[in-house]
């Protein structure tokens, strides 16, 4: 069992992604407090199977949000979100191709963005992955990270600061 809640959440939202398989769309998920859901929305929490209060250790509930915009750049898109004051937290799940840091010098100068994810989808190095980031208002962040080759629950990593980029774009989503 994972040590946080948040890492709880994080792994649920990751094997729940991959049961979908490999080559879907980033999906987006507003993250509640499993308590207070089971008090304000008690057919809500009885539909998601989340009416036993037996359970007294915090939970977060992921609740998938509707489909990201197609063609909408990730960046611009997360910058309209605002979140009700329900939503403790949100995760996101998305695909994407990474390079290892062997392979950093290599890369060649003066590509725009589409240019380089072309150079970086035929490099022989490339590595297919899911990455799931979910932050909480208080500011506490995890990952998980699943490589398409080693596609395992045995082989997903899980660490605060492995994609900080996308915790802090998923983070602005909480400022004022």
């Amino acid at each position: 069992m994972a040590a946080s809640p948040l890492t709880r959440a994080v792994l649920e939202i990751d094997e729940y992604a991959s049961t979908l398989g490999w080559d879907q769309p980033a999906r987006l998920f507003a993250l509640v407090d499993t308590a207070r859901l089971r008090v304000q929305e008690p057919g809500l929490a009885a539909q998601l199977g989340l009416d036993d209060a037996s359970s007294t250790t915090t939970s977060y509930t992921p609740i998938e949000q509707e489909e990201l915009p197609a063609g909408a750049a990730l960046d611009e898109f997360l910058g309209t979100i605002a979140w009700p004051d329900a939503v403790v937290g949100c995760a996101l799940t998305v695909e994407r191709l990474m390079l290892p840091p062997s392979a950093e010098g290599s890369v060649p100068h003066g590509m725009n963005d589409k240019q380089l994810a072309a150079w970086v989808a035929k490099h022989p190095d490339r590595q297919e992955v899911r990455m799931t980031v979910a932050v909480l208002r208080d500011g506490a962040r995890e990952s998980a990270v699943r490589l398409r080759e080693k596609d395992s629950p045995n082989e997903v990593l899980t660490g605060a600061d492995l994609v900080p980029g996308l915790a802090e774009a998923l983070a602005a989503t909480f400022a004022d």
